[in-house]
C-alpha cells in the first residue's frame, strides 16, 4: 500500500468533522473518494499533507510509503510535497499569480524544489506542457490570456513535474465545462498510465468514478461508510445511502456531445 488512514480524526473546538477513518490504498490506483459537499472528503485529503487550518486538530496516522505524515515537521513535509507527492485543486486559477508567465510559475516550481539549472528548469517546463497537449508558445503567456481548460492542463502539467509517486487530484471538473472536464480526465488517465502514480480523486461525480476508478470509498458526515471494488459498490451497494447517491446520479455520458460520449468500459 502506498497510502493509509489508520484512525484519522479531525475536529475543530467545536466538533468532530472527519471520525476515525481507516483505509488503505495500493500503488497505481485510481481511488475515489466520494461524497456530497460537507462530507469530509477534501479535509481528509487536505490532512495528508499536513495543508489543514491551524486551528483544527489531527489524530491517528496517515502512513505514505511506509512513513507517518503526522509525524513530520513542517521542513520535512514541503520535501515531500511536489516532489513524492501532488495536488489538484478545484480553485486551479488560485493558483496563478497574474502577472507571471506560466513559464515562471513553472520555473519556481521547481527551484522550490532544488533543481537549480535553468536550462534543465526550462527543459522540463516544456516538456511538461507538451506532455498535457499544451504548445510551448504558452510558455511565455499569461495565466489571464489562457483558457480554462488550458489553465487546468498547466495545473496538472505542474503537479506531475517532478513525477509524484501520488497525485491527489481535488473535485478538478467541477469548474469546467462537461467537454473540458471529459478531457481533463482523459488526458490525467493518460498521464497516469504513462508515469504509474497513485490517484486519490475526490469527487462527487458518479459517472467519473465509474469510468475511471479501480476502488473507492462513500463518505457521510465525516465517516467511510461503504469501500471497495469499483464494480461491486456500483452494481451492488450494501448501504442505503450509497443506493441513494447512485440512484439519484446522471446517466453515463448525460451532458456530453455524442463524439464525446464516455463508454462506460472503464
Amino acid at each position: 500500500m502506498i497510502l493509509s488512514f489508520e484512525q484519522v480524526s479531525i475536529s475543530s473546538r467545536e466538533k468532530t468533522i472527519v471520525d476515525n477513518v481507516s483505509l488503505s490504498i495500493g500503488e497505481g490506483e485510481w481511488f475515489a473518494l466520494v461524497g456530497q459537499s460537507g462530507s469530509g472528503k477534501s479535509l481528509l485529503s487536505l490532512a495528508i499533507g499536513q495543508m489543514l487550518s491551524p486551528n483544527l486538530k489531527v489524530n491517528g496516522k496517515i502512513n505514505f510509503k511506509g512513513e507517518d505524515l503526522l509525524s513530520l515537521s513542517t521542513k520535512q513535509i514541503r520535501t515531500i510535497r511536489g516532489r513524492k507527492m501532488s495536488y489538484i485543486f478545484q480553485d486551479y486559477q488560485g493558483s496563478f499569480t497574474p502577472f507571471r508567465t506560466i513559464g515562471q510559475h513553472l520555473d519556481e516550481y521547481q527551484k522550490a524544489h532544488g533543481i537549480r539549472d535553468g536550462k534543465i528548469r526550462r527543459i522540463k517546463s516544456i516538456d511538461a506542457l507538451n506532455s498535457v497537449g499544451l504548445d510551448e508558445t504558452l510558455y511565455n503567456s499569461y495565466p489571464f490570456q489562457l483558457s480554462g481548460g488550458q489553465l487546468q492542463r498547466v495545473s496538472i502539467a505542474m503537479s506531475l513535474l517532478l513525477s509524484p509517486d501520488l497525485l491527489i487530484a481535488d473535485e478538478i471538473t467541477t469548474a469546467l465545462d462537461s467537454v473540458s472536464g471529459h478531457r481533463i480526465l482523459e488526458l490525467l488517465a493518460k498521464r497516469q498510465q504513462e508515469t504509474g502514480c497513485t490517484i486519490l480523486f475526490i469527487t462527487h461525480d458518479w459517472r467519473h468514478v465509474r469510468k475511471y476508478a479501480t476502488r473507492l470509498a462513500v463518505m457521510k458526515e465525516g465517516a467511510i461508510i461503504e469501500s471497495g471494488g469499483k464494480h461491486r459498490i456500483l452494481d451492488h451497494p450494501r448501504h442505503e445511502y450509497t443506493k441513494q447517491l447512485i440512484q439519484a446520479a446522471p446517466i453515463l455520458g448525460q451532458g456530453l456531445p455524442s463524439g464525446l460520449q464516455e463508454d462506460g468500459n472503464g
